[in-house]
C-alpha cells in the first residue's frame, strides 16, 4: 500500500496502518478530545471545548508558540482529525490536548525555561532571608580587573 504525505508516497503495510488507527481509537476513547476551539477577544484567552463536555481556558501568553501572537494570528484554530492536535496556522504552532490537560503548555524545556524566570521574580522571604545570608558570605566575587602591566 502506498500512502501519501505531504507530496511524497512512502511504503507501508496496511496492517500497520489499522493497527495506528486502532490505537488512536482507543486514545480517542480513553481521553477527552477537542471538538471546537476559539481565541475569546473579550478575555483574551484560547478556549477549547472537549468531548468530555467540559472546557479550558488559557493565556495564549502561557504557551510556547502563542506567547508573542497578536489577536489576529490566533484565529482560525483547526482541530486535528483525532481531536488530540491544535494547529494555530498563522503562527505554524501546535499544542497537544493531552498534554494541555496535564498542565504542559510547551515542550519540557520551554516549560522549565518558563519556571526559572517565575522564580526569578519571586519576592519570597525565603528568597530575601538566602540573597541576605549570602550577601554576608561575600556575595558575588567579583570580577578581575585586567593589570596594568598586562596591557602591554
Amino acid at each position: 500500500m502506498i500512502f501519501a504525505n505531504h507530496g511524497r508516497e512512502f511504503m507501508g503495510s496496511s496492517n500497520n496502518f489499522d493497527m495506528a488507527n486502532q490505537r488512536a481509537g482507543a486514545l480517542r476513547d480513553a481521553f477527552p478530545h477537542a471538538f471546537s476551539a476559539h481565541h475569546d477577544r473579550a478575555s483574551g484567552r484560547i478556549v477549547v471545548e472537549l468531548s468530555s463536555k467540559l472546557r479550558v481556558s488559557f493565556s495564549p501568553r502561557d504557551a510556547q508558540g502563542l506567547e508573542h501572537a497578536r489577536a489576529s494570528q490566533l484565529e482560525p484554530i483547526k482541530i486535528s482529525p483525532s481531536g488530540f492536535g491544535l494547529h494555530f496556522p498563522k503562527l505554524d504552532a501546535d499544542l497537544y490536548v493531552p498534554g494541555l490537560l496535564e498542565g504542559f503548555l510547551g515542550s519540557r524545556k520551554w516549560m522549565a525555561s518558563r519556571m526559572g524566570q517565575t522564580g526569578g521574580r519571586s519576592r519570597s522571604l525565603a528568597k530575601k532571608a538566602a540573597a541576605r545570608a549570602n550577601g554576608n558570605l561575600g556575595g558575588r566575587p567579583r570580577k578581575a580587573m585586567p593589570s596594568a602591566a598586562s596591557n602591554g
